[in-house]
């Protein structure tokens, strides 16, 4: 009997236990972890690799495209950017090209960084100055 990865296990927690603020983070984290490995997939040459962290990266812009609540106004300006990067990701798939992951990776490490923002105000406001991502 094999005995549960430890690393795993705090990972599923860490899921299960997360608000949808929390887990909007963790997608926009992951994002950038895969763009980060595709860019050096490509650098590498290894296309197979490459192909993988892309298709990952595409597959979390494709679950925030429809986690939106297209009843809120603001969700419609979202799901046109979200549908840009998800576009641009394809063609730096195909294109094996650097410089559009690096365009995307910009812009949603601003997306990151603002929902950050927006959760640590959320819980100095609930919580008092302490709140903490």
């Amino acid at each position: 009997m094999s005995l549960p990865n430890p690393y795993q296990q705090y990972q599923t927690n860490s899921v299960q236990t997360a608000s949808p603020g929390e887990l909007t983070l963790m997608l926009y984290n992951g994002c950038l972890k895969f763009i980060g490995l595709a860019k050096a997939a490509i650098k590498a040459n290894h296309i197979e690799e490459k192909n993988t962290n892309c298709l990952k990266a595409q597959k979390i812009i494709q679950e925030l495209m429809v986690t939106l609540d297209m009843d809120i106004e603001i969700s419609k300006s979202l799901m046109q950017m979200y549908d840009y990067f998800h576009r641009r990701l394809i063609e730096a798939n195909v294109k094996s090209d650097i410089e559009i992951l690096e365009e995307v990776e910009g812009y949603v490490t601003e997306f990151r960084d603002t929902w950050k923002e927006v959760i640590q105000i959320n819980r100095r406001q609930q919580y008092g100055e302490g709140g903490r991502v």
